[in-house]
């Protein structure tokens, strides 16, 4: 039985979304479960509405899927901070997945984890893979619990690829309260409202284009299986204020900047090391930051 297909978990998402196309293009075919995508018309696609608790629907698919890709996540890094039995809506269902994929051991997985959340403050910068994992807000346990439980299936033989981008941005990311910097930055550019900034605005952050990590996907599933946790940065670390700079000469407009006290659960500064990633897969980003937030830019202006 063929099981060339790829079963693509949270394809509805900001980068299910650019990572299906991406697949699509190359001929691959996709089943797709989110919660919210509706029927697709794309070529190569199948979708499917429902979740990762779904047994029966997983079942069925992974007679024709041998590769997994679990994007599907119930929460943002602000929505579980005071609530963090939400993060249990990430942890049950894929705790049920794993169930599931007991029973074909011969099953790649690839999942999506945190690479600006799960080391919290880093005792060094670039931070590598086997630094300790020590998140300052629950989404980042949570992704902390995953990993753990996904090392575990590793120790059964069942090959887990993890992936820890940094923070991702791109064109057609929607517009989350406390999540998203650059898109959240271009919109108070666009409509000139006022920004707040949580501290000095010196918190440094790695942004990831969107296209890189898809990019970083696409070489993983390219490559011979084996179990590896990988960093997918963008191998430099910008301030708040420098993305502001940066944003404000790109759009050609001022941005209004009001800054407030700063939180504990923010990330003082976290820039992933890629060379595990480079090193292995010859994988390196190509989309600068600049540049980025200009093609965002130019989609945001046509879209808003």
């Amino acid at each position: 039985m063929s099981r060339n297909s790829i079963l693509l978990l949270g394809g509805g998402g900001f980068i299910g979304s650019a990572l299906r196309r991406q697949l699509a293009k190359q001929g691959q075919h996709i089943h797709v479960i989110a919660r919210t995508i509706g029927n697709s018309t794309e070529s190569g696609i199948t979708t499917h509405t429902g979740d990762l608790g779904d047994k029966a629907l997983l079942t069925e698919l992974l007679a024709e899927c041998g590769t997994v890709i679990h994007l599907a996540s119930a929460t943002k890094p602000g929505t579980s901070g005071r609530h963090p039995t939400l993060e249990l809506g990430n942890l049950v269902p894929t705790l049920q997945l794993l169930e599931v994929l007991d029973s074909w051991p011969e099953t790649r997985l690839v999942f999506l984890s945190s690479g600006g959340t799960v080391y919290g403050n880093p005792l060094q910068n670039p931070v590598v893979e086997t630094a300790p994992s020590s998140p300052l807000s629950y989404h980042g346990a949570g992704k902390v619990a995953i990993e753990a439980f996904l090392n575990a299936f590793r120790t059964a033989g069942h090959a887990v690829t993890i992936l820890r981008p940094s923070n991702a941005y791109g064109p057609e990311q929607k517009l989350n309260q406390g999540f998203g910097l650059i898109r959240t930055v271009l919109q108070h550019i666009l409509h000139g409202s006022t920004l707040e900034i949580w501290g000095d605005g010196e918190s440094v952050r790695d942004f990831i284009y969107v296209d890189d990590v898809v990019n970083a996907i696409n070489v993983v599933l390219n490559a011979p299986t084996k179990s590896a946790t990988y960093n997918v940065g963008s191998a430099a670390g910008h301030s708040l204020n420098e993305v502001l700079t940066v944003a404000q000469k790109v759009c050609g407009m001022p941005l209004h900047i009001h800054y407030r006290p700063a939180r504990s659960m923010d990330v003082r500064a976290v820039v992933l090391d890629i060379s595990h990633i480079e090193s292995d897969l010859n994988w390196r980003p190509s989309v600068t930051l600049e540049e980025g937030i200009l093609r965002t830019w130019d989609w945001l202006k046509n879209h808003a």
